[in-house]
Order: structure tokens, then C-alpha cells, then sequence
């Protein structure tokens, strides 16, 4: 089971993944974006809003080095953290 953990504001470290779960239309749709130094705005990866597990998947693959980071988990208004996706700490 992944473990992934709640993305707090100057609580991830630059270079950090942050998958945004959002509702679009009935569904949740999600989002990258890699966090940047204090100061500078966060880095958004263009592409397509992505169901859950594609937006797990995409942001694996962006991780880089041999040193594996925590994936942050943001969630926007009214969306409920589903179990089957992982354990969200």
C-alpha cells in the first residue's frame, strides 16, 4: 500500500511532487506540481487532468535521482481522501 502525505504549506521541500485532487464535473480529477524554493511560485506540470491513479503514476515517473521524495497529496474543497488509492498520513 503507498503511503502518501498531506501537502502543508511550507512543510514539503523544494523539489517535493504535489498531486491536486479537484472535482470536475462528478469526478475527481487531478493535477502535478513540483514545489519550488520559498519565493518562487511552484512549478506546474502542463498536461491533462488525470484520474487518481494516473496522477499517482505521473508523479513517480517525474521523481528524480535515486532519492525517493513523498508524494504530497492537496485536496481542493469537498474531496474526501478514497482509502483505495493508499494511506494518506
Amino acid at each position: 500500500m503507498e503511503i502518501y502525505h498531506r501537502y502543508r504549506k511550507n512543510e514539503a521541500s523544494p523539489g517535493s511532487i504535489v498531486v491536486k485532487f479537484y472535482h470536475s464535473g462528478d469526478q475527481i480529477r487531478g493535477f502535478l506540481r513540483k514545489v519550488t524554493p520559498p519565493g518562487e511560485d511552484d512549478a506546474v506540470f502542463p498536461g491533462e487532468e488525470m484520474e487518481p491513479d494516473d496522477a499517482f503514476r505521473s508523479a513517480r515517473n517525474k521523481m528524480t535521482g535515486k532519492q525517493m521524495r513523498p508524494i504530497y497529496v492537496e485536496l481542493s474543497e469537498g474531496v474526501q481522501w478514497n482509502p483505495a488509492w493508499g494511506r494518506l498520513e
